[in-house]
């Protein structure tokens, strides 16, 4: 956290604000994330197909939601005040799954407010975007410092997820991140700016209208959503597949994503630097380059060792990708912070919808090997698209 303090004393109170508000909603989410399944499967009693619909109509509804409220956040009202709705709905749904256990219940009252919550995150970058943009902020940097403190969120909040489910049970660990979540909800009231609203000119009919025409976005979506695909395929696969394939701990899969985490956060910061001399069309390249060492990595090495060392390239990926990406989605949609930080955060939506049909499918039908396979041959896919989308 060294580089944290220091740049905090250069920096007022409203930054250190978005940091601690990123960092805290971060970490419920992080409490919540990684155990879903585990707790749909054990607690609600879900079988393997109902846990996989759960995914797929979540991330369906997720987005539907955040469109919707992208457009209206974009167009008028304070979007501080969007945040916190946002937010209150994190703690009602973080609420819900504490106490209910009726999966009829969950994947209509609980994804309805998971959707309006998980909004949260996207609106709170749009926000830190435009007081950087207002305040004559480096925007790079300040997007890639929060963007940091999710990946220090998903160092502790992983593991501190499975030790509160697995000790204390699922009903304390869905009632602290509830409390994180209230209290976050009182940092965005008490100490966070409302940001005056630029009006733009009319002569931007491609970003005023939709994003979506530019040949650019769109492909830019579909590399990110193939990004997000294969990391999300990973990430639901790798611990299955170490354990039953491998015979390796099941412990491990935490091991290696907290280091994964760990790693990501030098790497955004180290991204966010070099981004003004190399441009962010040529650090996504290396990311998306990365990914796919990492994923022929999986198919070639198998040992402890090697699959940590591997996280070195997983989080130049990852890092790279969760920062530069989305402010390259920012530059393709001028004055549409919204709904750009939106539609980056609806790739990751899309992805995991494709990431569970496929690798549901292949593991079912092939073992957990073949999905290795196929996620080496979507990045390779993904790293032709990526360079097909146009510098900015």
């Amino acid at each position: 956290m060294l580089w944290l303090m220091t740049m905090g004393r250069r920096l007022n109170g409203v930054y250190a604000a978005f940091m601690l508000v990123a960092f805290m909603m971060g970490v419920a989410g992080a409490l919540q994330a990684p155990t879903l399944s585990l707790f749909l499967s054990r607690e609600v009693g879900a079988q393997p197909f109902w846990v996989g619909l759960f995914y797929t109509v979540n991330a369906i509804a997720g987005i539907l939601v955040s469109l919707g409220l992208a457009k209206r956040s974009d167009s008028q009202g304070d979007r501080r005040r969007l945040i916190l709705f946002c937010c209150a709905m994190a703690v009602g749904n973080a609420l819900l799954f504490a106490f209910n256990r009726h999966y009829l219940t969950l994947i209509t009252c609980g994804v309805l407010l998971a959707s309006l919550a998980n909004t949260a995150m996207p609106q709170l970058f749009a926000l830190a975007r435009e007081y950087a943009d207002s305040s004559a902020r480096e925007v790079v940097m300040f997007s890639s410092v929060m963007r940091a403190q999710l990946s220090l969120a998903w160092v502790i909040g992983p593991p501190l997820a499975f030790m509160l489910a697995l000790n204390y049970g699922f009903t304390v660990m869905f009632s602290i991140a509830a409390g994180i979540f209230i209290i976050s909800l009182a940092l965005i009231a008490f100490a966070l700016p409302s940001v005056a609203r630029v009006e733009q000119t009319t002569d931007k009919p491609i970003t005023q209208v939709s994003g979506w025409q530019d040949k650019n976005v769109r492909m830019l979506f579909i590399a990110s959503t193939l990004m997000w695909t294969c990391n999300t395929m990973y990430i639901i696969d790798m611990p299955l597949w170490i354990s039953s394939d491998l015979g390796l701990p099941d412990k491990l899969a935490g091991i290696l994503m907290g280091t994964a985490a760990g790693l990501e956060i030098p790497a955004m910061i180290l991204a966010g630097y070099y981004v003004k001399r190399f441009g962010k069309r040529r650090m996504m390249i290396v990311a998306v380059a990365a990914g796919v060492l990492f994923y022929a990595g999986l198919l070639l090495f198998h040992s402890r060792e090697a699959l940590l060392a591997l996280q070195l390239f997983n989080a130049v990926f990852i890092g790279i990708v969760a920062g530069i990406g989305m402010l390259w989605f920012q530059d393709l949609m001028p004055g549409r912070a919204g709904s750009a930080t939106t539609l980056f955060t609806n790739s990751i939506s899309t992805g995991v919808i494709l990431a569970g049909v496929i690798q549901g499918a292949l593991a079912q039908s092939y073992g957990h090997a073949s999905v290795y396979w196929m996620i080496a041959a979507i990045s390779v896919v993904t790293l032709g698209l990526t360079c097909r989308v146009k510098d900015v």
